[in-house]
């Protein structure tokens, strides 16, 4: 029987290539906004109304909002917090019931660069993106007995179809001088770390953030 894997923000870029990577070895589920939105906290005990269990859960889906800290509203907070922070801990929290019983799991939290590093107008998205990774070691500590492993995977630049509409062909070639690839990341390149996370290679990695950045955080 094929092992259960929640995905969440699956439908595209970085999530897609995780979905394709994963789907001929695994169960993948994705669901849909109507079944789990990640924005509404209480969506997500609704999903779980139910006994879904998962043996590995990869926390994908976030949000990205740029603003000076002068320009950030009560609904960014709230917004991006749930989305970014407290969605990904509810979602482990669910899941960890079945992992703890079986003596098995791999979680895989997806953080950013820019949780290890920041920049300008980044207040909101480090400050979850810093914090995905504080959940992440806590719980390899709290977890680990269980057999559960759990680690942050932290992309850089990444070739999705939304970033590449999004920067102009001067603001690509700044990028690049900036990597010491001199390339960006493709997806199915940081699917493959995940792959190997929750794959049954990895035996004894967690509590770690792995950077997928061409050397642009070295």
């Amino acid at each position: 029987m094929k092992r259960r894997v929640l995905l969440t923000g699956g439908s595209r870029g970085i999530g897609k290539a995780i979905y394709d990577e994963l789907i001929d070895t695994y169960d993948v589920v994705i669901p849909k906004r109507e079944e789990l939105d990640l924005c509404d906290i209480s969506s997500i005990d609704r999903y779980f109304e139910d006994g879904k269990s998962f043996d590995i859960l990869i926390n994908n889906a976030g949000i990205n909002i740029i603003k000076d800290i002068d320009s950030i509203l009560d609904e960014d907070i709230q917004k991006i917090n749930n989305i970014n922070l407290v969605a990904p801990l509810k979602l482990t929290k669910y899941c960890v019931k079945g992992m703890k019983a079986n003596k098995f799991g791999k979680i895989v939290n997806i953080s950013s660069i820019w949780g290890v590093r920041s920049k300008e107008k980044r207040t909101l998205y480090s400050g979850t993106k810093f914090g995905i990774i504080g959940q992440t070691k806590a719980l390899a500590r709290e977890l680990g007995e269980y057999n559960i492993l759990i680690n942050a995977v932290c992309p850089g630049f990444t070739a999705t179809e939304l970033t590449m509409q999004s920067l102009s062909e001067s603001e690509m070639e700044a990028v690049f001088g900036q990597i010491p690839l001199k390339r960006m990341a493709e997806p199915k390149e940081i699917a493959n770390c995940i792959k190997f996370l929750v794959g049954d290679d990895n035996t004894y990695i967690t509590g770690q953030t792995l950077v997928v950045d061409g050397g642009f955080t070295a």
